[in-house]
């Protein structure tokens, strides 16, 4: 594999080629980060990351600064798809872990689709983020590859400092899934074992919602069951 370098943008052309990478990530359609205020928002303390194979930009993470000066809220994650499948992703996460902790930022959140289990597992099982609060149609009707359907948003929380995260930013992390803990599929069972995209977004959004109003949070993803995992918010990893 090339060697990947993991540095900050630097220089409007830099910034244009973020640009251009959301388009061809989302899809036309899709409204993209313009290059101007990216680059702005990091002259004023935000984070514009990237990811480089050859000198040309593979993949980039955005985040900017929050009222709170501890937290940051993380915009948006990219990877070409013909770059995929190299945990490009994970370490796009993990430079921007190392980035806010060196500037004394200790927690970060973003949002997420739910329905997209690459993304569920990343954000939970790899990374340690939880969450425990679902926005519906977060962003209202959207262009690309979200067209149609309801722009529903899980909110992660990422504790940059907190023990589990600590020990995935080394490899750690056993994978074991606790008794008690509480499992709710991705996609409903139907009797063709599969539903159409809508309906299968309402069952998990009403599941959701459900577990979380009764105090649960998700803090794992399984990718074999294709299943979210909870614990109660009073209970321990």
């Amino acid at each position: 594999m090339t060697q990947v370098q993991f540095r900050d943008l630097a220089g409007m052309t830099e910034f244009l080629e973020a640009e251009a990478l959301q388009a061809r990530v989302w899809g036309e359609g899709d409204t993209p980060d313009p290059a101007d205020l990216m680059m702005v928002i990091q002259a004023e303390g935000g984070l514009v990351g990237g990811a480089f194979a050859d000198g040309k930009l593979v993949g980039y993470v955005f985040g900017f600064p929050t009222a709170t000066a501890h937290i940051q809220h993380s915009h948006r994650l990219a990877v070409l798809h013909d770059m995929r499948g190299r945990g490009l992703g994970a370490k796009l996460k993990w430079y921007q872990r190392r980035w806010c902790l060196e500037r004394g930022i200790r927690h970060v959140r973003w949002t997420f689709d739910p329905m997209r289990a690459v993304n569920a597992n990343l954000n939970t099982s790899c990374l340690g983020a939880r969450s425990s609060t679902y926005h519906q149609d977060y962003y209202g009707a959207m262009g690309g590859i979200n067209q149609g359907l309801p722009s529903d948003r899980l909110l992660v929380d990422w504790f940059l400092d907190e023990p589990d995260v600590v020990e995935k930013s080394t490899g750690g992390g056993s994978g074991r899934v606790p008794d008690g803990w509480m499992r709710i599929p991705l996609s409903p069972a139907t009797a063709s074992g599969e539903a159409d995209p809508l309906t299968a977004r309402l069952a998990l959004r009403d599941r959701l919602q459900g577990a979380f109003a009764e105090g649960a949070e998700v803090v794992g993803f399984d990718p074999v069951a294709n299943d979210y995992l909870l614990r109660p918010r009073s209970v321990s990893a």
